[in-house]
């Protein structure tokens, strides 16, 4: 169910951002470093927003929105009575609200990383998540690809198999889909406890997951909000988002394929390409079963519109049948 989740996800930004073939390129290109190179997602961005940015300069056709979701010159939000100076952007405001957001950001992370007895695990989490915060362009699952390249084969803190069990906790449970974070921080940390108990330093490891996801996210809100409005019809910064939304989409379809070979296939080698290992399934181990689940969860996503929770719960059902049956 997941890998169909992930690829409707993934066609569905493409049909937004993919409005050329420009755009199919970058696409591409960002699905062969991050699939074949192992390139980390933060690269890709800058990569793809400096394309962006140097596209519109030279041929800004190609990287606008098309005609009918351009940007209309009315503000979208008046704000002709937000007179008071707490909302008016300055560079006092900025620095007061940098400062603020960087210690509620990174004293908690630091406290718990340098408490007697803390795991290195911990620290580890706190930076990457961190990190991941501060690229978190094109959605959740933009970043799962990202972290499901770090957390499995950077620092081996989940096994593949859990990295998808924890996508499809994240998609049948309430919250935002990004809570997955927590998953990784609970498991990675239990995984490797130091001299911890294995539950305490998984729920320390939560903690750091989550505080490290969200709270970056409150500062950057609170800082730029005064600017929104003057970046709205900013050409350069148009182009730029569209090259990054592109890479999103090979970005994503990279997710849906590591995803497809775990569960699709029984055995998987993996080959040295451009000095990095790149997973090849044995084409006659495929799972019939679990083919036919994904191609299932992705109709009924796609073509019928299905609620997501029935889907999961449908491939569950689907699952268990199975397993009691053999």
């Amino acid at each position: 169910a997941v890998v169909g989740m992930v690829a409707a996800a993934a066609i569905r930004i493409g049909k937004r951002a993919l409005h050329n073939g420009v755009m199919v390129g970058i696409s591409a290109g960002a699905f062969l470093a991050i699939f074949v190179a192992h390139v980390p997602f933060p690269f890709i961005v800058l990569g793809a927003g400096l394309v962006g940015l140097i596209g519109g300069l030279v041929r800004p056709e190609l990287f606008m929105l098309p005609e009918g979701h351009a940007e209309s010159g009315d503000t979208a939000i008046r704000d002709d009575g937000l007179a008071a100076s707490h909302v008016q952007a300055s560079a006092g405001r900025a620095l007061r609200v940098l400062l603020v957001g960087l210690a509620l950001w990174t004293l908690p992370l630091v406290a718990i990383s340098l408490a007697p007895g803390s795991p290195d695990v911990l620290s580890q989490q706190a930076v990457f998540f961190s990190q991941a915060a501060m690229v978190t362009f094109g959605g959740a699952y933009a970043v799962l690809a990202y972290i499901n390249q770090a957390a499995v084969q950077q620092f081996g803190w989940l096994l593949p198999g859990q990295m998808i069990a924890g996508l499809g906790l994240a998609e049948s449970t309430p919250g935002p889909l990004i809570m997955v974070t927590e998953f990784v921080g609970f498991v990675g940390a239990f995984r490797n406890p130091g001299g911890l108990d294995p539950v305490v330093a998984g729920i320390l490891g939560a903690t750091v997951a989550t505080w490290a996801t969200f709270a970056p996210c409150f500062l950057w809100i609170f800082l730029g909000a005064p600017y929104i409005e003057r970046l709205r019809g900013n050409r350069a910064l148009t182009a730029t988002l569209s090259g990054i939304t592109a890479a999103v989409v090979g970005v994503v379809m990279n997710l849906a394929v590591t995803f497809g070979i775990q569960t699709m296939f029984d055995r998987v080698r993996t080959v040295e390409v451009l000095g990095g290992p790149v997973p090849l399934p044995s084409l006659g181990s495929l799972d019939p079963f679990a083919v036919a689940v994904a191609i299932a969860s992705f109709v009924a996503l796609w073509r019928f519109r299905l609620n997501i929770l029935w889907v999961v719960g449908a491939s569950a059902l689907a699952g268990l049948i199975k397993v009691l049956a053999a």
